[in-house]
């Protein structure tokens, strides 16, 4: 695939954005103003942080308060998590009727023993049957108000149990508009390299779009993933922690520009600022101050800040606090490239066994499987 044939935007059912790349949901990341500052920087679809779907059908309240939009969000996207069609398909509606949501992905990813071991995430493809009842329940849910339902998964349990394939075919037989694969198994969690393969073995597979994840460091690692795998577009995760710039680089790199963001210290103090600021307007002062400690470290990642200041941006309470010390990076510092294309976020080490129910591998179908998810649980992709 050259240049020319790299896909120039992304269509899922009635939703189409410019260029062809998806902001992974991310717990305690991708809330709306990390949405907005992303959206500020190129386009794309920007996914909301994870919500159960008994959490919203109960009306939790810590549920609901995630979900928040920004004002200038006109393509709200939420990423629903749920084990029970029942519970899936009634917050769909939700979704769609109460808080005009134009997209819904339906997370089956998720790599966390707390949720595998309730045949949750990355663990309930292996039921097939069960798999298949959930996506009919948020398509038929969602169909009557025109919202295109998609699918996250990983390519099965571990090496011996791999799901994707049957994954793909049973969201296509359902409705599902696209199928979004992570390119490792349950056992790796984030741990190894991602197996471009298995994303062109899914591409083959199915006639829906395919959306590739896994080891997008770079801009130029999103053009080599869609050019060696055939996927119409790229989901994006850990690789834009501290790095929301990658969606201006990613923007570009579609449609066939020069990429070549390398922001100065001065450059990063600004973006900086830019996202503290949006916590707080979104959150008030105090807590957005405290959500964004946790992004200091991805910021300055490479640069030469000494661990004194860091320490202190890391406990910043105040956004006259934060002028202060940002005021203290040297605005001239230049990008350090020995950072470019190498990972961000967590990565672990792979896990010996996956944590399951008992008795979860006896049988494929799962049709009778019912879990009973906590309200308010919150995982990652």
């Amino acid at each position: 695939m050259s240049t020319a044939t790299l896909p120039q935007g992304l269509t899922l059912g009635s939703v189409h954005v410019d260029t062809p790349v998806v902001l992974a949901p991310m717990a305690g990341i991708t809330n709306a103003a990390y949405r907005r500052l992303c959206a500020e920087q190129g386009a794309g679809l920007y996914v909301c942080e994870m919500i159960t779907s008994r959490g919203l059908v109960e009306g939790d309240e810590t549920t609901k308060a995630m979900l928040v939009f920004d004002e200038l969000e006109s393509v709200r996207s939420v990423q629903l998590y749920g084990t029970d069609p029942a519970y899936v398909g009634r917050a769909a509606e939700i979704l769609c009727a109460d808080y005009g949501v134009a997209h819904i992905d339906l997370n089956f990813g998720c790599p966390v023993p707390k949720v595998t071991r309730k045949g949750g995430g990355g663990a309930l493809p292996w039921k097939r049957g069960l798999l298949g009842e959930i996506l009919t329940a948020a398509v038929a849910a969602a169909t009557p108000y025109d919202v295109p339902v998609t699918m996250k998964t990983r390519k099965g349990l571990d090496d011996d149990h791999l799901t994707f394939l049957d994954a793909g075919r049973i969201a296509q037989e359902t409705g599902t508009a696209a199928i979004a694969l992570h390119g490792r198994t349950v056992a790796q969690s984030y741990s190894g390299q991602a197996d471009w393969d298995a994303i062109a073995e899914l591409v083959a597979h199915v006639d829906i779009p395919v959306l590739g994840n896994g080891d997008i460091w770079e801009a130029g690692d999103a053009i080599r993933m869609v050019e060696q795998t055939g996927a119409a577009g790229v989901v994006v995760g850990r690789g834009c922690l501290g790095r929301p710039w990658l969606f201006r680089d990613l923007a570009a790199a579609f449609a066939g520009e020069r990429v070549a963001t390398l922001p100065s210290l001065g450059e990063v103090r600004a973006v900086m600022r830019r996202h503290a600021e949006l916590l707080c307007e979104h959150m008030g002062e105090q807590r957005g101050c405290k959500e964004f400690r946790k992004h200091v470290s991805w910021y300055l990642k490479g640069f030469r800040a000494g661990g004194t200041l860091r320490h202190s941006l890391a406990l910043v309470d105040s956004l006259a606090a934060l002028d202060g010390l940002l005021a203290e990076l040297d605005p001239d510092e230049p990008f350090p490239v020995a950072e470019l294309g190498t990972p961000r976020g967590r990565q672990g080490s792979p896990r010996s066994r996956v944590v399951l129910p008992e008795g979860w591998l006896d049988d494929t179908d799962g049709s009778d499987w019912r879990v009973r998810e906590d309200a308010n649980e919150t995982t990652g992709g």
